[in-house]
């Protein structure tokens, strides 16, 4: 038998998560402190640990992981939170985790998390975890269970060399996850440099990144490095690679596959060792079928996907968000300090088209035209509070309207009415009606009357 230690200071987590565990046939241990799993683990081998973050005390969940891999190696190890960072996920994918499990429980992804730890498949790719507090040196602000996945994969991937390719629409922070992937990569010591292909024009963008040779074009004074010399021994991040001409995705595609470039107007190839990141807002897939973007290509940059969701897919990390922003706003000399509750319900009832950007530029204007130290929905830019007063009048109306019955509602509530004016004849009804009855038999089904009760 299967035997796991739960861990975790609240005493209705433990019983939930013994409960169900022991319902799956495995032998349950459960203790609701650091001191108290350090006695069981010293004394019971666990084939499973599972570990909250926030124990209440000076000890969290991943200073208890380090301490169990060095105790209990043999021990599988998840680590459960409904708060974390990219900081301690990569952290402890270091420390060996299996993989975490985010509050509130998925009672069906909590047990097969816990099947996979136990038949030891993904063992090699431990993922990791939260803590309480959010860090800013990412950029990467949220703990919604999409971001928090988000993390996990970012802490997977950036130790690889792998070509990773970031989807997301405009605004979501495509260019925050690479740089993430970079600082915590071996290649951090190296240079980061991003390149927006949709901002260049195609002869000036081939020449950025290859470089160029003096004389090979008008203006081309002396010789120059390309971007991807450039990134050399670093990471080099292709944003909005969608926008790139087919006789260039030629070259980049060659870059890929043989790790060298040849500058504009050259002969000579010249070796560079780069991790290449690209970033859209494009569905290549289509791109592809449509012939605007080459398949292999394609295919090269997609090694690993990772996708950035939409602020409308997180809403509960909107409050996070604002709040960064705010100081960041503050730091630029706004005098705003809060948020008020009512600005932050307006918030939320917006669809960010414009995403976590168009959130920061939301709330930079209202810090700088609150008249106060709180932002109230008044400080608010026009388009979001009368995004918020539409609904607000459509949610009256649908509630003026809520109470009346539909036609079909009149229509049965009609031959009710009929059919008990006239006692309950079928004949007499349609006449009333002024239909047959074979037309009264086939609305009398309709509606869920029997005529058959009713006396002639």
């Amino acid at each position: 038998m299967k035997r796991i230690l739960v861990i975790d200071d609240d005493l209705e987590t433990c019983n939930f998560l013994t409960e169900i565990f022991a319902e799956e046939g495995w032998e349950v241990i459960s203790s609701q402190s650091a001191e108290a799993a350090r006695e069981t683990v010293e004394k019971t081998h666990c084939d499973l640990i599972v570990s909250d973050i926030n124990l209440g005390g000076r000890t969290t969940g991943v200073a208890l992981l380090k301490e169990f891999k060095t105790v209990t190696p043999d021990s599988e190890v998840i680590l459960i939170s409904g708060f974390g960072t990219l900081e301690t996920a990569v952290e402890a994918v270091r420390e060996g985790a299996f993989d975490y499990i985010s509050k509130p429980f998925n009672v069906n992804e909590v047990i097969s998390t816990a099947r996979r730890a136990l038949k030891g498949r993904d063992a090699g790719a431990p993922a990791a975890v939260l803590l309480k507090e959010y860090s800013e040196a990412s950029g990467l602000v949220g703990h919604s269970h999409k971001m928090i996945e988000l993390y996990k994969e970012i802490a997977l991937v950036a130790a690889s060399r792998s070509t990773v390719l970031i989807t997301g629409e405009s605004g979501t922070g495509k260019e925050l996850v690479a740089r993430a992937l970079h600082r915590n990569s071996p290649r951090a010591s190296g240079a980061f440099v991003a390149v927006n292909c949709g901002a260049i024009t195609e002869t000036l963008l081939e020449s950025e990144l290859f470089g160029h040779v003096k004389g090979s074009f008008t203006g081309a004074s002396a010789d120059k490095r390309g971007l991807f010399e450039e990134a050399n021994e670093g990471t080099i991040l292709l944003d909005e690679i969608g926008e790139t001409s087919l006789a260039l995705q030629v070259k980049l595609l060659r870059v890929l596959q043989e790790g060298e470039i040849r500058r504009v107007g050259s002969a000579k190839s010249v070796r560079v060792d780069v991790r290449v990141l690209a970033a859209t807002n494009r569905d290549l897939e289509r791109e592809v079928k449509e012939g605007r973007f080459r398949e292999d290509l394609y295919y090269r940059l997609s090694v690993v996907t990772l996708r950035v969701p939409p602020l409308r897919e997180r809403g509960e990390d909107l409050p996070l968000l604002a709040a960064h922003s705010l100081r960041q706003a503050r730091e630029a000399g706004a005098r705003a300090e809060t948020i008020s509750e009512e600005a932050l319900a307006t918030l939320n009832s917006y669809d960010w088209p414009g995403n976590v950007r168009e959130l920061e530029n939301t709330i930079a204007h209202a810090a700088l035209y609150a008249r106060g130290k709180v932002i109230t929905p008044e400080d608010l830019p026009s388009r979001i509070r009368n995004h918020s007063r539409s609904l607000e009048s459509e949610s009256k109306m649908q509630a003026i309207f809520k109470e009346l019955p539909s036609l079909d509602e009149l229509e049965r509530r009609y031959l009710i009415h009929v059919l008990q004016a006239v006692n309950g004849s079928r004949t007499r009804a349609a006449e009333v009606l002024e239909i047959d009855r074979r037309t009264l038999y086939r609305m009398a089904e309709r509606f869920g009357i029997n005529l058959k009760e009713s006396a002639e």
